[in-house]
């Protein structure tokens, strides 16, 4: 077992684990960040999305061993503590979630696209999203929900 220093949502977490374990194990099963899902466990549904450093990745695929050393770990559960982020919002407005299985990796996949372009047509909307995928296949609410966020006027906040 090997001792990591995480910076998880603005906290330090000191974790003991086996090198090589995923970083969604660490979450997940170490520290009871839940919001972050494991689905396919190959990077390609997406509903483990976290943003590192303020860049969206799949947790499912990063060892720990490899974000320990004080990049800035953000996952769904850092967003906002009482699920008021302007993307939040705008998703139980347009109703986005049907399961809600996949709808945190969405979720933060649509705030990283928010971040780097506050006001996205469509076509960028389809486009940064496609591969977080939904088996309910609620899409057209999520878009929905990305526009209504896009158009809030509380800016969006890394």
């Amino acid at each position: 077992m090997a001792t990591f220093q995480l910076d998880i949502n603005n906290s330090k977490h000191k974790v003991e684990v086996a090198e090589g374990t995923s970083l969604l194990w660490v979450l997940r099963e170490h520290l009871g960040l839940t919001g972050t899902k494991y689905s396919c466990g190959i990077g390609q549904c997406g509903a483990c999305m976290v943003h590192i450093d303020n860049q969206p990745v799949r947790a499912c695929l990063l060892q720990v061993d490899n974000y320990a050393d004080g990049q800035k770990i953000k996952t769904i559960e850092g967003l906002s503590q009482n699920c008021d982020h302007p993307v939040q919002r705008a998703w139980i407005e347009a109703q986005a979630p049907q399961c809600g299985y996949c709808q945190s990796g969405q979720i933060m996949q649509a705030v990283a696209l928010l971040e780097n372009n506050p006001n996205p047509t469509r076509e960028e909307i389809k486009t940064y999203m496609n591969g977080i995928l939904c088996r309910c296949g609620t899409y057209l609410r999520i878009i929905k929900a990305i526009e209504l966020a896009a158009k809030t006027p509380t800016s969006i906040e890394n």
